[in-house]
């Protein structure tokens, strides 16, 4: 049976033709539907991958407040720690999803959330670079079923043409950790500094744990599940968000068709061109947006202070920020031109990185670099909804595995994006950059060949 003859809800899609040309639902429950989704959803998620995004990146914080000196980490050692976060991060992603593609998601994310949260306030008592490296580890087990399962609820709830803004919302999360985590770290650093015997750092995975753990007791009371399944919505409610959908040709989980097995969703998923193309592109944002671990270490090296290069991080932030809301907003209104806007925005990145190896000035290399971050941001989020909306067609299951299988490999590219800044390099760190000019051009020939095949052979 092909992806088009698959039954959806109670109602087979090759009966369609049978069913009255009316909408059985208004306009007006359907936009208080959304709202009531966008309301259970945006903020609950918006929060969980913030909170994640600041235990994930603190450690870059954590490494120019003391860290480093403390635990004697060289340029390699503090690599091989971001390094082995991905390893595990990248190894359990698709697994995760499959697990969840068939559990509750208010209840399986808040838990590994709390997990993690747990992990992090340990991280807060190592003594040794070993020590640093096993809890980095586990805080990767953890946390790679998040990011991908923030994937699946939205794809599983929003039309095609939904999905630009609300993935924008949650990659602005991602956004600002890095502008508030600077913020924060810095005033954790320097205020806690010495209390109660503990060293500023310290209480930087202290304080952003314990966060993620209170949050994470707070989502499992607010966290949608999946359409046909979420006790938060009423019968008629769970029917208007099926049907939406399956008007939009995209894929609701119900409880009226068997569920594929894991290992025939991860074939469906790995046998598609689609899923492939997408992976390499993604891998190519992801691999270029490592450069956000060493913002402190690139703005330090231009000349401030430690404190100082924790603040200076936060109008890089900022400005990516407003880009990606820009252009996640507009971009709904032209679905059918994401791989254009992506292959803009590399462009511009691009340009930038070519120009940071030419010039030396450190207020122009700044200006270049909250450019370059600005597009590679709003391709970050704008990329995870192209793909989400192409991979409506599948059956949940297997658009779970796509999902999580184009963001492992993509996170894969952060491993050896960890070495794109060693020490060595500073202050000019023209390998790093050159790599990401790579990368980018790499990056707009995939998302242009995306754009002329996913118009010729729409799904």
């Amino acid at each position: 049976m092909s992806f088009a003859d698959e039954k959806i809800g109670d109602i087979p899609r090759h009966d369609e033709e049978h069913l009255s040309p009316e909408l059985d639902f208004t306009p007006a429950e359907e936009k208080k539907l959304v709202r009531k989704i966008d309301l259970f959803l945006l903020p609950t998620i918006w929060l969980m991958y913030l909170l994640s995004y600041i235990d994930r990146t603190n450690i870059g914080n954590a490494k120019i407040a003391g860290l480093e000196s403390d635990l004697q980490l060289s340029s390699g050692r503090y690599s091989i720690a971001l390094v082995v976060f991905f390893i595990t991060y990248v190894v359990f992603e698709v697994p995760s999803n499959m697990l969840l593609s068939k559990s509750r998601p208010s209840v399986y994310l808040p838990v590994i959330m709390i997990l993690w949260g747990v992990t992090t306030c340990c991280m807060a008592a190592i003594q040794t670079y070993h020590q640093l490296v096993a809890l980095r580890i586990i805080v990767g087990i953890f946390e790679a079923g998040f990011a991908p399962g923030v994937l699946l609820i939205i794809s599983s709830w929003y039309k095609r043409s939904e999905q630009s803004k609300r993935f924008a919302v949650y990659i602005s999360a991602a956004i600002l950790s890095g502008a508030f985590g600077g913020l924060l770290a810095g005033a954790i650093t320097s205020d806690l500094e010495g209390a109660h015997g503990i060293r500023g750092w310290r209480w930087l995975f202290i304080v952003e744990g314990a966060a993620t753990i209170g949050w994470a007791i707070i989502a499992h009371f607010i966290l949608l599940d999946f359409p046909a399944t979420s006790p938060r919505l009423t019968d008629r409610e769970k029917h208007i968000a099926i049907r939406r959908l399956q008007l939009d040709n995209v894929t609701a989980k119900t409880d009226h068709y068997p569920d594929p097995s894991h290992l025939r969703a991860l074939q469906q998923a790995l046998s598609s061109w689609r899923t492939w193309l997408f992976t390499f592109g993604y891998m190519v944002i992801v691999g270029s947006s490592t450069l956000s671990y060493f913002y402190p270490t690139l703005v330090k090296s231009l000349g401030y202070s430690a404190n100082k290069a924790q603040y200076m991080t936060v109008p890089i932030y900022a400005v990516a920020f407003v880009c990606t809301a820009i252009t996640g907003y507009f971009c709904d209104r032209i679905p059918k031109h994401r791989g254009l806007v992506i292959s803009i925005w590399l462009s511009s990145s691009m340009i930038c990185s070519i120009i940071v190896c030419c010039v030396y000035g450190h207020k122009a290399r700044y200006v270049l670099l909250v450019l370059m971050t600005a597009g590679l941001w709003s391709t970050n989020a704008l990329a995870l909804s192209f793909a989400s909306s192409t991979f409506g067609y599948m059956r949940q299951e297997t658009r779970a595995v796509s999902l999580a299988f184009v963001n492992a490999m993509g996170n894969l590219a952060q491993i050896y994006g960890a070495y794109l800044f060693p020490m060595e390099d500073s202050p000019k760190y023209l390998m790093g950059f050159s790599v990401i000019s790579a990368m980018c051009a790499f990056g707009v020939c995939v998302y242009l060949l995306i754009h002329i095949l996913t118009r010729k052979y729409p799904a």
